[in-house]
């Protein structure tokens, strides 16, 4: 069987889980949707959690007998196209939307702020200086203001003589609006909303009705790094959201450096974390603390474990952007992975055969 084949197959799986989980919570809530689609909506959306130790390959995961590199191999994890593809270009444009459809992306995400008149835009940055020939906060400026500013404005490439180039500087690409790429994207694909803006509060009721408005509740997923999206969103039984990122790190933790699983998410959870992290270890003394620094790697057999020792828990692990990290994610177990370039990754997911072999490292 082909790759792409066997990665299909898994996102059907993911699609049966998802409308198990959601049929009974969301029908009163949402508007009639073929059972087909229905199935593609959630079956990539289930594709999320999150593990750590830093505890050698081989350990044998909690409760089990094999780990994941003792069987001899794993499925392909999906790819999920981290701000519609950042390094193809330029971040959450409706070019980059259109890129990351044409290289077959399995599910898209996108990053959300409002703007001052309180209409959700795909914009990541805190200053619009970061990315546009703009300055100051999203927040600063209306939806007529923000698309009139060029959000490819810095985005650069490399000549081959190491000289920088601006592609769009001369052509205009606006900040889109939230309603605006659900408009472009297929209702057959995915997405997740990463909430940036603070308060919550607002931008979630305002998210809410945009989806409300284009029947997508179905196949969003709602993710932040700040715990206050979960509480603005419980308000809408049809929302599904990750578990906050806190919870995330904290078991990470604990599993990193006590070997501990403390508190493992329900079944059919959603979590994500970095494949890689850089982190802070803070010692506090009497007279003081200190501080160390190290690029942790918490994606493990005994963290994924943990993870899962309630049941099937979905994990994305971010910044997967390599052949040998894939590699490892797929060994792992891990659903699906947040890349910048799905150009560069669906490359190197086609040079895979269907499965993964991880004991020889093919």
């Amino acid at each position: 069987m082909a790759a792409h084949q066997e990665v299909q197959l898994e996102k059907d799986r993911w699609v049966q889980q998802a409308g198990r989980k959601t049929s009974k919570q969301c029908c009163a809530q949402r508007p009639s949707i073929p059972s087909q689609q229905t199935h593609i909506y959630l079956k990539t959306l289930l594709s999320i959690v999150v593990v750590a130790t830093l505890s050698a390959c081989g350990v044998l995961p909690l409760g089990q007998s094999n780990t994941a590199f003792e069987k001899p191999s794993r499925k392909l994890p999906l790819i999920i196209a981290h701000r519609a593809g950042a390094d193809d270009y330029p971040e959450n444009t409706l070019l980059a939307i259109e890129g990351a459809l044409r290289n077959r992306a399995d599910v898209i995400w996108l990053t959300v702020q409002l703007s001052r008149d309180g209409v959700p835009v795909l914009y990541r940055p805190a200053d619009l200086a970061a990315n546009t020939n703009g300055a100051g906060p999203v927040a600063d400026k209306n939806l007529h203001e923000l698309q009139q500013l060029n959000a490819g404005w810095q985005f650069t490439h490399a000549g081959n003589d190491g000289t920088k180039a601006y592609p769009y500087r001369s052509q205009a690409l606006p900040i889109p609006s939230l309603e605006q790429a659900l408009q472009a994207i297929p209702d057959s694909v995915p997405l997740i909303l990463d909430m940036k803006a603070l308060p919550a509060e607002p931008q979630a009721q305002a998210v809410a009705q945009i989806l409300d408005k284009m029947h997508a509740w179905s196949r969003v997923l709602i993710y932040s790094t700040d715990a206050s999206y979960q509480s603005a969103f419980e308000k809408f039984p049809q929302a599904k959201h990750f578990e906050s990122r806190d919870q995330t790190r904290g078991r990470l933790a604990t599993m990193a450096l006590a070997q501990e699983c403390v508190s493992p998410p329900p079944k059919d959870s959603w979590v994500a974390f970095e494949y890689r992290r850089k982190v802070q270890l803070l010692e506090a003394f009497t007279l003081g603390e200190a501080r160390s620094s190290v690029t942790a790697k918490l994606w493990t057999p005994t963290s994924v474990d943990c993870f899962r020792s309630n049941g099937k828990v979905n994990i994305i692990a971010i910044g997967i952007n390599g052949a040998e990290d894939y590699r490892a994610a797929a060994c792992l177990g891990i659903d699906a992975v947040l890349a910048d370039s799905p150009q560069k990754m669906q490359a190197i997911r086609s040079s895979q055969t269907n499965v993964i072999d991880c004991q020889s490292g093919r």
